[in-house]
């Protein structure tokens, strides 16, 4: 079981800067990706990045180069830095992480998300 809480979001003018933060709790150890979607009203929830344990990095092609994804040392938090924010990137952002377990079952969970609005 992981629980995932999210916090940064909030009003932001466009050009300005929000850091997104997520802290894991529970069965952390069994988490190898971490990541960020979001969604629009009326959209569908959407990638907006994901890390893996090995570093490897993504991103939805609309944040390249604005938004930086990265997680601590103890791999339990996962912070999403976003400059140049635009009006089209106001969406509730939702935590993810991934799981997999020793059966190599896998396991998806999402935090409660948090809003991030960018006025014009």
């Amino acid at each position: 079981q992981v629980q995932l809480v999210e916090s940064g979001g909030g009003l932001v003018q466009a050009g300005g800067s929000l850091r997104l933060s997520c802290a894991a709790s529970g069965n952390i150890g069994s988490i190898n990706a971490m990541g960020w979607y979001r969604q629009a009203p009326g959209k569908q929830r959407g990638l907006v990045a994901t890390v893996t344990d090995g570093g490897s990095t993504n991103y939805a092609d609309s944040v390249k180069g604005r938004f930086t994804i990265s997680r601590n040392n103890a791999k339990n938090t996962v912070y999403l830095q976003m400059n140049s924010l635009k009006p089209e990137d106001t969406a509730v952002y939702y935590c993810y992480a991934h799981q997999l377990l020793r059966d190599q079952t896998t396991y998806d969970y999402w935090g409660q998300g948090t809003q991030v609005t960018v006025s014009s």
